[in-house]
């Protein structure tokens, strides 16, 4: 059989890409085709994966984190033997498609992770390095690499020029995450034309400073030069690398390659045929010969080596039958027994505490009854350990012990957010990470991903209101607990006190499919006596806490540290037929069945008083034209917490007088 060279094969990554781009009308045909010699080369000769097993757990990760060139990366999984036929290829960008117009992760067999956002691949993929060397260092034993591949990420002038870039490499390089490989497509153009009037970075400077091995001056079309740069590369073992690589966007097009013009829109039908003629390749559109096939085919090779990892791996068993069923669990995401064997227990031990204190503090305590149960359980804060209180007695630093569960993120809460999912997307582990609720708004765009990519990241912001008090309006988030309820697919959970704030942890903990931002107070909340059926609705997201005898004539609903304002504002009434209901989370609430909600919830009393120490907008939907919110619709003041939340209402004699005309005889 006839030897297929290098360059015929990245030309079919080349000619797959602009032909699908060309039947979409749309799409980003220069990147693919300027990385194509470069990707050729990476999982030609060096990419561990099994297109027959996606999922297989050392396999190294690849992560397109210029995602718009998102047909590189389809191209290799259909070249290389994944499950995306050419039929999968021809519908690039259609709806309901495995071949979306940025890689989805969950769509097609092989991607690792939803990019596009520019700079959230590179740093998805210092999350998936973290997840390697932490779970090699509490796995891997002598004799035995059970943990042991490399996290490859492919990314451009975009990427870089996003802070986020900046956030996560600096952390990566002071992790030394020596098996994070990173290549930048230096093409010097993007969407606006040549990027020399708004990038002139020195990048191998910028990163060497970071603390990075830096090979610059890659050509990236020449297969030698590339192969010797991956090389050098995998060979540091203490730095992450980046390889610098001089490409040009859209090689191949006589008129279009190394202009803007092939960085987002169809080549056209006359410059693919000039571009087929100047590559050499006669084939006709989404024909790939036999041949060029089999010279791309990795499934044997996949094969071969997840065969030897499993023959490695029947050893380890042998050698550590507990450790290695603790990894088989852990890869499956499936909790401990002793998890649910005292789940319960240590609930109860919070009830019947009946602490008035902080809910950050509270979810400290949750997480150190938690903590021992879950060694999955990986954390951090962005520079606010302190505050947050996200440190418990079993916390270990990354940093300084190589199999420890704790992540020192600086300020850096964009990166910390992104690094988070890479972590879950990983796998072996449980991640969660804290801010300021403020500075939710920094990590947003990550914090929409994990919603989106519909994985089990927590999110835990603490100073959740103008109960801040003194640092101010720009600390005092009235807008964000709102905001995050508007993300589909993000659980949010406002707990009123300790014991709502562990139910809302075992309920993150034990999410598969959704992230949860865990929304908790600086100042002290009142404990909320409740029965064992209130206890029980706690997870319901809403629930009755205060009832009267009779029918009620008005319903407080009420979030956090305002339920045990309402409760106050029920005992001022005491006379008249008020029920008081706790919802911590609407998206759970409005998960259940209207039958329930009606129960907490009945239509025939439309006389409703949500209180909420936040903007008022979205909760018309519970008090209906006849009801009233007692919000926050401006930004808040500096002030001890007690003035300020005097100053806009937030107190029982406001919310007496708010509802008193609802309440009167005549109404």
């Amino acid at each position: 059989m006839t030897s297929i060279d290098k360059r015929t094969k990245a030309n079919a990554i080349r000619a797959l890409s602009m032909d699908a781009v060309q039947q979409a009308n749309s799409g980003h045909p220069g990147a693919p085709m300027g990385m194509a010699d470069i990707a050729e080369v990476l999982w030609g000769d060096f990419l561990k994966h099994n297109p027959a097993n996606p999922k297989w757990s050392d396999r190294d990760r690849f992560v397109l984190s210029n995602g718009h060139g998102s047909m590189l990366i389809y191209s290799l999984l259909h070249l290389t033997g994944y499950d995306l036929s050419i039929e999968d290829i021809k519908q690039f960008r259609q709806l309901h498609s495995k071949t979306p117009g940025h890689p989805e992760y969950g769509y097609a067999p092989g991607v690792e992770t939803t990019t596009g956002p520019l700079g959230q691949g590179i740093a998805n993929g210092v999350g998936m390095a973290i997840a390697e060397r932490t779970l090699a260092a509490q796995f891997n034993q002598p004799g035995f690499a059970l943990v042991d591949h490399c996290t490859y990420v492919f990314l451009g002038d975009g990427c870089l020029m996003e802070g986020i870039s900046h956030e996560a490499c600096s952390l990566a390089g002071t992790l030394g995450l020596g098996k994070l490989i990173a290549v930048y497509d230096d093409n010097g153009i993007s969407i606006d034309g040549e990027v020399e009037g708004w990038f002139t970075d020195d990048t191998p400077s910028r990163f060497g400073s970071y603390g990075w091995h830096v090979i610059a001056d890659v050509d990236g079309h020449d297969p030698e030069a590339i192969r010797n740069a991956i090389d050098e590369a995998k060979q540091t073992s203490n730095k992450p690398s980046l390889i610098c690589c001089k490409t040009t966007i859209g090689f191949g097009s006589p008129n279009k390659g190394g202009k803007e013009s092939s960085h987002g829109a169809p080549l056209g039908k006359e410059e693919i045929e000039l571009t087929r003629a100047a590559l050499g390749w006669p084939h006709e559109a989404f024909d790939i010969p036999a041949e060029i096939y089999t010279a791309w085919d990795a499934k044997a090779k996949g094969q071969n080596a997840e065969a030897k990892w499993c023959e490695m791996f029947e050893q380890y068993r042998i050698a550590h039958p507990v450790l290695a069923a603790e990894y088989e669990r852990r890869l499956a995401s499936t909790l401990p027994d002793e998890w649910y064997d005292q789940v319960g227990e240590k609930i109860n031990q919070i009830v019947e505490n009946k602490e008035t204190i902080a809910s950050r503090k509270a979810s400290q305590n949750a997480l150190q009854k938690f903590g021992p149960l879950l060694p999955e359980l990986i954390g951090g804060s962005a520079d606010l350990a302190g505050s947050n209180l996200t440190i418990w007695s079993g916390s270990r630093g990354i940093q300084n012990h190589a199999d420890g569960n704790y992540i020192y993120y600086g300020v850096r809460e964009f990166a910390m957010a992104a690094i988070n999912n890479g972590l879950a997307l990983h796998g072996g582990f449980k991640p969660y990470c804290s801010t300021f609720l403020m500075f939710s708004e920094y990590a947003r765009n990550a914090l929409r991903m994990s919603a989106l990519m519909k994985i089990p990241t927590i999110y835990v912001f603490t100073h959740d209101s103008v109960g801040l008090g003194e640092d101010g309006p720009t600390h005092q988030p009235v807008e964000q607990t709102a905001t995050l309820r508007l993300i589909p697919g993000m659980s949010v959970w406002r707990p009123c006190d300790a014991v709502e704030s562990a139910i809302a942890w075992k309920e993150a903990i034990e999410s598969t499919n959704q992230p949860f931002s865990l929304i908790f107070s600086r100042q002290n909340l009142e404990h909320q006596t409740r029965n064992p059926d209130q206890l029980e609705c706690i997870k319901k997201g809403g629930y009755v806490l205060k009832d009267s005898v009779e029918e009620p004539e008005l319903i407080l609903i009420a979030t956090g540290s305002e339920v045990g304002l309402a409760m106050a504002v029920a005992s001022k009434l005491s006379d008249r037929a008020i029920r008081v209901v706790s919802m911590p989370s609407t998206d759970r609430f409005e998960a259940q069945d209207r039958v329930y909600q009606q129960s907490v919830l009945p239509i025939s009393v439309t006389k409703r008083v949500v209180v909420e120490a936040g903007v008022s907008g979205g909760w018309g939907k519970y008090t209906g034209f006849d009801g009233v919110v007692v919000g926050i619709d401006t930004f808040g003041e500096s002030g001890p917490a007690k003035d300020v939340f005097e100053h806009f209402g937030m107190t029982v004699d406001n919310v007496l007088a708010t509802i008193s005309d609802m309440l009167s005889d005549e109404s």
